[in-house]
């Protein structure tokens, strides 16, 4: 099953054949891991990329104050790495973290390159979620110094409503760097508000 999904994930996105496409099959590896396994720690270089087939990871980093800071928040059908480290093979700046247990396949940082030199439409899969993340960090990085709570929390609610739902509130507040009380707040307001 957790396959297919990641051949659906992949033809969602790009063209490619039956014959590539278990190619690329071939070089992912099926695990299952607990709740609150650290696949990568800060100052570990980044081995691996991470479909999620079944639960949720979380990539975040330790700010200066020693505040955990929550960049990206993977669910099914995502893929999740240590995107700097994995292109420049340094150390991480970041960690990895299942925060519901998880069926995953993974990749390693040799098998993705040998990839990418062997089936053509590896690479362009590859440019577009480059892109992709990109333009996913570039919006949120101005929505951090363009908006206030509300702003950030109600498209939140309506784009990704899994988040709010599913992960403690500790790690939404780190994602959207928001007070607990803040985000209590909003919450009791939508809750009052879908009930009108």
């Amino acid at each position: 099953m957790i396959y297919e999904q990641l051949g659906a994930y992949i033809k969602k996105n790009i063209e490619i054949s039956a014959h590539d496409l278990s190619i690329v099959h071939s070089y992912f590896k099926k695990t299952e891991k607990a709740k609150y396994t650290v696949l990568l720690s800060e100052g570990q270089t980044s081995p691996f990329s991470f479909f999620v087939g079944k639960g949720c990871l979380r990539i975040f980093f330790i700010n200066k104050e020693g505040k955990d800071v929550t960049r990206y928040i993977a669910f099914e059908n995502q893929l999740a790495t240590g995107l700097s480290s994995f292109i420049s093979k340094l150390p991480s700046a970041e960690y990895i973290e299942v925060i519901e247990k998880a069926e995953l396949l993974y990749i390693s940082h040799d098998a993705f390159n040998h990839l990418m030199q062997t089936v053509p439409q590896w690479q362009v899969f590859y440019q577009l979620y480059l892109e992709k993340a990109y333009v996913n960090t570039n919006n949120r990085l101005m929505s951090f110094t363009t908006t206030d709570a509300t702003e950030r929390y109600a498209p939140l609610l309506k784009i990704n409503p899994a988040l709010v739902k599913r992960i403690p509130n500790k790690i939404v507040v780190s994602y959207i760097t928001i007070s607990q009380e803040t985000l209590s707040r909003l919450k009791w307001k939508s809750i009052q508000s879908s009930s009108k």
